[in-house]
C-alpha cells in the first residue's frame, strides 16, 4: 500500500451557470459555436470555426482599413429630421435616438478623407446596427457628397455597405430618391474615370444593393455575407419553393457573376492596396 497518494495534476471546478458573467461570450449565429469575446474581438470578429465573419462598426472598418491617423470624418453631425412626422408602434424620433444612444453614431453612416498604403482616397461606411444601416436622407446625402468630393478631388471612392435594412420606410419618397441620386453621383465618377470600389458586408440587402453599393467598378465582398434584394425567407414563401444551398451568400453571388472577388477581413486592406496601386495610379 503506497504510502502516499499522488495529487492529481488539475483541480476541477464546478461553476454554476448563474455564476457566470454575462457578456462574456457570444454565440455564432452560422454555427451556433459559443466564442470567447475577448478571442472573437482579437480574430477582427471573425468566427474560429466557421469564418463566419460578423458586422463591424463604422470606426472599427475605418481602424481595419485606413493608415492610422489619416481619417477625417466630415458633417459628421448631420442627422435625420421626421418629414412624415412618423408614429407607428414606435414615433421614428424615438427610435433615432434609441439607436445613437446604442451605438453612439448620429446616423448609419459616415464619410471623409483618408489613405489606404499611403494613397489618398474618399471613404465611407455604413452601420448595420443603426436602423439596419438603413438609407434615409442623410445616409443617401453622405454618400452623394462622398462621390461629389471624390469627383472634385479626382480621388478613389472607397464604400463599404453593412445595410440590411434597404430604403428607410419612416422616411418614405424622401428615403426612396436616395437611390437615384446616390446612383446619379456614382454615374458621374464612372464618366470621370475616377475608380470606385464597393465593399459588401453583412448584410447589404435591398435599396443600397440596387443603388449605389452595386454600382462599384470594383465589387469586393466579405465571406458569407447575405446580398440581394429581397431575403431568401420572403423570396421562399413567395415562389413557395426550395432555394439552392448558400443563396444570396457571397460565393453563391460570385458563381453567378454578381460580385468581383470575395475576400476574408483580414486580407481585405492588402487588397485594397493592391487595387489602388493598379487603378489609381494616374490620378
Amino acid at each position: 500500500m503506497p504510502l502516499f497518494k499522488k495529487k492529481p495534476k488539475y483541480t476541477i471546478v464546478r461553476v454554476k451557470k448563474k455564476d457566470i458573467p454575462d457578456g462574456l461570450w457570444t454565440k455564432c449565429p452560422e454555427c451556433n459555436h459559443p466564442i470567447f469575446n475577448k478571442a472573437l474581438a482579437e480574430n477582427q470578429m471573425v468566427c474560429p470555426r466557421c469564418n463566419f465573419h460578423f458586422p463591424l462598426g463604422v470606426y472599427s472598418r475605418v481602424e481595419l482599413l485606413l493608415d492610422q491617423g489619416t481619417f477625417k470624418e466630415l458633417d459628421k453631425e448631420m442627422a435625420s429630421l421626421d418629414p412624415l412626422e412618423f408614429k407607428g408602434a414606435r414615433a421614428y424620433q424615438e427610435k433615432i435616438a434609441q439607436d445613437q444612444k446604442t451605438t453612439g453614431l448620429i446616423e448609419a453612416a459616415i464619410y471623409g478623407e483618408g489613405e489606404i498604403g499611403g494613397k489618398p482616397v474618399i471613404f465611407s461606411a455604413t452601420d448595420s446596427r443603426f436602423i439596419m444601416g438603413s438609407m434615409g436622407s442623410v445616409v443617401g446625402e453622405k454618400i452623394t457628397r462622398a462621390s461629389e468630393l471624390a469627383l472634385k478631388t479626382r480621388r478613389p471612392l472607397i464604400i463599404v455597405s453593412g445595410s440590411g435594412g434597404g430604403a428607410r420606410m419612416y422616411e418614405g419618397m424622401f428615403s426612396l430618391m436616395q437611390m437615384a441620386k446616390t446612383s446619379g453621383a456614382i454615374y458621374e465618377l464612372r464618366k470621370a474615370n475616377i475608380p470606385y470600389i464597393s465593399i459588401l458586408t453583412h448584410p447589404t440587402m435591398a435599396g443600397v444593393l440596387a443603388s449605389f453599393a452595386g454600382l462599384g467598378d470594383i465589387l469586393i465582398a466579405e465571406p458569407k455575407a447575405l446580398i440581394g434584394f429581397t431575403g431568401p425567407r420572403v423570396i421562399e414563401q413567395t415562389i413557395k419553393q426550395k432555394l439552392p444551398e448558400g443563396f444570396q451568400r457571397s460565393e453563391f453571388n460570385l458563381s453567378c457573376g454578381l460580385i468581383d472577388k470575395v475576400v476574408p477581413r483580414k486580407e481585405l486592406r492588402n487588397t485594397l492596396i493592391k487595387l489602388l496601386d493598379y487603378l489609381a495610379h494616374n490620378l
